[in-house]
């Protein structure tokens, strides 16, 4: 017996009726020529049926785990606090005391001459008498030595660089957060968005079946004389206009499971999800009580804040005097003697004289730099007071996404409550209108249009929940934590 897939729905000889026995003889070649033509194309979609099992199928809560454990983004997150940390470490490290060596060996001429050279990097220092002539000879010399240098008082400008740097920690950490929240934001939408489209495609594929199903009885009907061929013209176009639906719907799908993929970082697998327990009942929840301030959004800009006053405090610092205890050690040794003359073979690679010395060196501020630090201090102050209106914007959005959030469940849950209602009259209405054209009391329009109330209705019904889980979604996103959402999916009510 062969079977022959038409637009979702399986025919087979059986299927026949006894009022569809003069429609035999001029179908069944056909049935037959359809049965030889499809049966590779049928063979290549049952096969791609089999491949479905190998689809990579998460849950919601899997879902948004594993977006946040992957995603290329929540991960460059992460860098950032790490580095972050990191240049504190680098901060802190100033507290510590310095202690800086070094060997040198050269071969040069001891031509030293009296006078004043400016300060310079081009031109090596030289120490000795001056000779009383040239020479182009060279000899030997060496030098090595050790140099202590701690700063015990800096008046607050180490202190204020730690605090810099821990403040650009925080900020980090508030944009992780942030940008976790976004990314399970969208994985939760797009998860949510691939079951709507599945929803979608199972009420299409039931109205195909419906109007095929009108589509033979009128046919049979029209063939038997008893309604006029415009009926069976009618149910064709409609039945043709429910199947560019469903091709429409499976379209749908197909991009919003791309989109899925995308979100959790897997654009070059092929992903599907777990829809058990989104369909059942959703449990009354309450909504999350976190105050604007806590949302990771005003939390990055807090920190904007708190970056921008530190670097500001930092500029404070900038022009007050330093204070350092040194303390060297040093020895040299040369070729050239103090009368002239010159050492020969390998005599100045040892160590004739050793010195050491200690001291208290204060180093004091540039004084023709106060105009360029009095800019800089005005313009670190304009950025702090730019963060902080960013920042009262930032309370302000979340304020009504919050608020938006709420009025959305509420909404959602009333319509979710309210098409069970609407699918019920619509079946029966569609029933009815069946049978008043069957008892040749209405038209054939009449039933087109019920059927299509129906599967809006259908649609409508089953996207309800959908829609609530969507504004549970945004709800807790509004409130910059899906624990509570989490937990919800987790429940008995919810999805596993």
């Amino acid at each position: 017996m062969c079977t022959v897939p038409q637009r979702g729905v399986t025919l087979r000889a059986s299927d026949l009726t006894i009022r569809q026995v003069p429609m035999i003889g001029r179908r069944a070649s056909a049935i037959a020529l359809l049965c030889a033509l499809t049966a590779p194309g049928w063979a290549h979609a049952q096969a791609a049926a089999q491949q479905d099992t190998a689809l990579l199928l998460f849950t919601l809560e899997g879902a948004l785990q594993y977006a946040v454990d992957h995603y290329p983004t929540v991960k460059a997150a992460v860098e950032q606090l790490n580095a972050s940390s990191a240049g504190v470490s680098v901060a802190r490290a100033a507290y510590l005391p310095r202690l800086d060596s070094l060997w040198q060996s050269n071969r040069a001429t001891a031509n030293n001459i009296f006078g004043q050279v400016l300060p310079q990097s081009v031109i090596p220092a030289m120490t000795g008498p001056v000779v009383s002539s040239a020479s182009s000879q060279s000899v030997w010399g060496s030098a090595t030595g050790a140099l202590f240098s701690w700063e015990p008082f800096d008046f607050g400008l180490r202190r204020a660089t730690v605090r810099n740097a821990e403040a650009a920690v925080a900020g980090a950490r508030a944009n992780q957060a942030l940008t976790r929240l976004e990314v399970q934001s969208a994985v939760g939408a797009a998860f949510l968005a691939v079951v709507a489209a599945e929803q979608a495609g199972v009420a299409a594929e039931a109205d195909v079946e419906r109007r095929d199903v009108l589509a033979r009885a009128v046919h049979t009907l029209a063939d038997n004389q008893l309604r006029p061929g415009a009926d069976a013209s009618r149910a064709d176009a409609e039945r043709a206009a429910a199947q560019t639906r469903f091709i429409e719907a499976r379209e749908a799908l197909v991009l919003a499971r791309l989109t899925f993929a995308r979100t959790l970082g897997l654009a070059g697998d092929d992903v599907t999800v777990n829809v058990a327990g989104l369909l059942a009942p959703v449990p009354a929840t309450v909504p999350p009580s976190a105050a604007a301030p806590a949302h990771p959004l005003a939390q990055v800009r807090q920190a904007a804040v708190d970056l921008a006053r530190s670097e500001e405090d930092v500029l404070s610092r900038t022009d007050r005097p330093r204070l350092f205890l040194q303390s060297s050690v040093f020895a040299r040794g040369s070729g050239a003697n103090f009368d002239g003359s010159l050492d020969g073979d390998v005599d100045g690679l040892g160590l004739d004289r050793a010195n050491w010395a200690a001291g208290v060196q204060v180093v004091f501020p540039n004084l023709f730099d106060f105009a360029s630090l009095r800019a800089r201090r005005a313009g670190a102050a304009a950025s702090t007071r730019a963060e902080g209106a960013r920042h009262d914007e930032a309370l302000l959005i979340v304020t009504h996404e919050q608020r938006a959030a709420t009025a959305r469940v509420d909404a959602a849950r009333a319509i979710a409550a309210n098409t069970p209602v609407q699918l019920a009259a619509a079946q029966q209405s569609e029933t009815q209108a069946r049978a008043r054209y069957e008892a040749g009391l209405a038209g054939i329009v009449e039933v087109a249009d019920t059927q299509s109330l129906l599967a809006q209705a259908e649609y409508l019904n089953s996207s309800a929940r959908i829609e609530v889980w969507r504004a549970l979604l945004a709800e807790a996103v509004a409130h910059g934590d899906l624990t509570s959402f989490a937990s919800l999916v987790r429940s008995p009510g919810g999805v596993r």
